[in-house]
């Protein structure tokens, strides 16, 4: 009877271990949020962010996990530096009064272990307002130099530039509407070395 009691007890806390939260890091040389913006109608202006930090948190025995993600307004990148000047000047983004933006997010409706939706808030220019990412794609792999979980996604999302005070170019017709897409990957931190 002990025999099974012990048993019983190892089987359920291994569960709960692989149960248990993971936390990722972003890796920044694979994380590029991306953005397409209209430029009278007539043609579109797309650029990237540079400089992305922060974590994913993901159960995937629970079905549940969060995003909570840093961005460096000032690594905007249009491929053209007259534009990035522009992008960082108080008339648009203001990086130097609003140096970064966040995006933290629960994950959702998860299918075959994958997320398909991010539930969450943008934080730019000073405004904060709800936006929904969808997933387009998620995948985990133990990474092959590494050799620890590797995770990664692409997302995507539409709003509104102008409910973050981003008006420029609205006086001329411009849209205000911003697609952004995410292509995002994260690793589990290698462990600290044991003292």
């Amino acid at each position: 009877m002990k025999r099974i009691l012990l048993t019983t007890v190892l089987a359920s806390a291994c569960a709960a271990a692989y149960a248990a939260p993971v936390s990722y890091d972003i890796d920044p040389m694979h994380t590029y949020p991306s953005f397409e913006a209209d430029h009278m109608g007539i043609s579109f202006w797309r650029g990237k962010f540079n400089k992305t930090s922060g974590v994913l948190v993901l159960d995937k025995e629970a079905s549940t996990g969060s995003v909570d993600v840093k961005i460096d307004i000032a690594s905007v990148d249009f491929g053209l530096d007259a534009m990035n000047e522009h992008a960082v000047s108080p008339e648009f983004f203001d990086s130097a009064k609003y140096p970064q933006a966040t995006y933290k997010g629960k994950l959702a409706d998860f299918v075959d272990g994958a997320p398909t939706r991010v539930v969450g808030e943008l934080t730019l220019h000073g405004i904060t307002r709800p936006v929904e990412l969808k997933i387009n794609r998620f995948k985990c792999i133990p990474h092959p130099m590494f050799k620890r979980d590797l995770c990664g996604a692409d997302a995507s999302a539409v709003f509104k530039r102008d409910e973050f005070g981003l008006t420029a170019g609205k006086d001329y017709g411009f849209s205000m509407d911003v697609n952004l897409r995410i292509q995002m990957e994260a690793v589990v931190p290698e462990k600290a070395p044991k003292p």
